[in-house]
């Protein structure tokens, strides 16, 4: 009998990642608290939120499920870009991250009866040049506003991406490599 997947986010992006590899997740969003403490390291932050919100998930999951947190952020310069508060934020976003490199860093969680694991991975992510009515037009189709760094690879937003070096997947928020290793970790046979 398989274990059941439990995926602790409400993030179709991530549902779909899942869903490519073969699994069918029961989707239960963790609201747990986005507050880094201060001092702490983008690296260790993303691992920190993916870890409260596995948790929480975990509480309310049978004992043998298999519960997949991830926690998604942009750094730029040592500093995290999450999600903008608004079209003033994500321009400000957009314009910083134009012409440049950039981390994305997501850290995941895998709770499984009494075993955690929680990892973090990076991809670097290069921008073209973007001209100011590119960000605006782009900022107009809404796609920016609930994604960290303000924009989705997997979208229009693509567009802006000269290079990466690193799991794609990983910029949508669910580092795909990664992720199949802990399940075939934990007994999980993918493919």
């Amino acid at each position: 009998m398989s274990k059941d997947i439990i995926l602790a986010s409400a993030s179709p992006r991530r549902r779909r990642i899942l869903e490519m590899m073969g699994l069918d997740p029961v989707v239960r969003p963790a609201a747990g608290e986005e507050r880094i403490p201060p001092g702490v390291s983008p690296d260790g932050a993303v691992r920190i939120l993916s870890g409260r919100k596995a948790g929480e998930a975990a509480g309310v999951s049978p004992r043998d499920s298999i519960v997949i947190a991830a926690d998604t952020v942009v750094v730029l310069d040592g500093r995290i870009l999450g999600k903008p508060s608004g079209k003033d934020g994500a321009r400000e976003m957009l314009a910083a991250l134009s012409a440049r490199e950039h981390s994305v860093l997501t850290g995941l969680t895998v709770i499984s009866g009494g075993t955690e694991i929680c990892v973090s991975e990076e991809t670097l992510v290069r921008f073209r040049e973007l001209t100011e009515s590119e960000i605006e037009r782009y900022i107009a189709t809404g796609e920016p506003m609930d994604k960290a760094g303000a924009y989705g690879i997997q979208g229009p937003g693509g567009a802006f991406v000269s290079g990466i070096t690193g799991d794609f997947y990983n910029v949508m928020g669910l580092p795909l490599c990664r992720l199949g290793l802990i399940l075939r970790r934990l007994g999980v046979e993918l493919i």
